[in-house]
């Protein structure tokens, strides 16, 4: 069949087209919609997929689901309860869990949602410094701050179509100069525990010290005592052993000790003795039972 007018048949598919794109949205896994009629709210499209609306009539507006970040750029300053400033860099996940809530209280504007959940959250903090000490806000109590905060926050923010899922503090510092005044006591504080401890330490190595050298002399005196002993009591068994021996021939025990002072005497060839020759010491030169003039 040929077509008689295809001019016609053309526009006729370009604004039947033109009307479908203007009649069907999508909406993915990551967004929620709004349609509007005329100003006004008519439904929402929560759930991915394609839907219909009336063109021109109908419009519709798109929302991120998704879990979004809150990020200071700067960090807030609070009060603990001693009364000492800390600054806090922080961060909050927060996501649009009603969208129609969130539109129709911040008219769709992501910035105002972002300032009112800071301004929730930074009440929420001033709050919770307020109660607690600088130790329990930096190491101590942490945990428990930030899951209170996130309970209050989203609590708050629920009201307004917003869901809080965690407030994190990334790091709780003091001001320049409360921390150098902090900084300070810590040193001193350090230098006096150094010091104590030297001092502890001197006293304890002198008291070691005396202790040693009284141990040392003790030991040496007592070393001597059992050496003198030991040295006396060998003395004496050599003395009885050659009492013993040598009381049994007296004339044997002469003879060997003459031998020992002729041995030592004439031990060098330049040795000298002026003696007279009838002295006893030639004794046994002249005879060897030493009867001999």
């Amino acid at each position: 069949m040929i077509l008689k007018n295809p001019a016609g048949v053309l526009v006729t598919l370009v604004v039947v087209g033109f009307i479908a794109s203007m009649s069907l949205f999508t909406v993915d896994q990551r967004q929620a919609a709004i349609v509007f009629q005329l100003g006004q709210i008519v439904s929402v499209k929560e759930e991915p997929g394609l839907y219909f609306k009336l063109p021109i009539v109908q419009n519709v507006r798109l929302f991120d689901t998704r879990v979004l970040t809150l990020d200071t750029a700067d960090a807030e300053r609070f009060i603990t309860s001693e009364k000492k400033n800390v600054l806090v860099d922080y961060y909050v996940k927060w996501r649009i869990q009603d969208v129609e809530r969130f539109y129709v209280s911040f008219a769709g504007d992501e910035r105002r949602a972002i300032n009112r959940l800071q301004q929730t959250v930074n009440d929420g903090m001033r709050a919770e410094f307020g109660r607690r000490t600088v130790h329990d806000v930096v190491s101590g109590n942490r945990d428990t701050v930030m899951a209170e905060l996130t309970k209050s926050a989203d609590a708050d923010a629920r009201r307004f179509g917003v869901e809080v899922t965690d407030v994190r503090i990334k790091r709780v510092d003091l001001p320049t100069e409360v921390s150098e005044s902090v900084y300070r006591r810590m040193e001193a504080e350090r230098k006096r525990v150094a010091n104590e401890l030297r001092s502890t330490g001197a006293a304890e190595a002198e008291k070691i010290r005396a202790d040693a050298d009284r141990q040392r002399e003790v030991i040496i005196a007592e070393a001597y005592r059992d050496a003198q002993r030991v040295k006396g009591e060998g003395d004496g068994r050599a003395a009885a052993i050659y009492g013993q021996a040598f009381g049994q021939n007296p004339e044997f025990y002469a003879f060997y000790r003459s031998m020992e002072a002729y041995k030592q005497s004439f031990s060098g060839k330049s040795d000298v003795m002026v003696l007279q020759p009838n002295s006893d010491f030639f004794r046994y030169m002249k005879s060897p039972r030493g009867g001999g003039k």
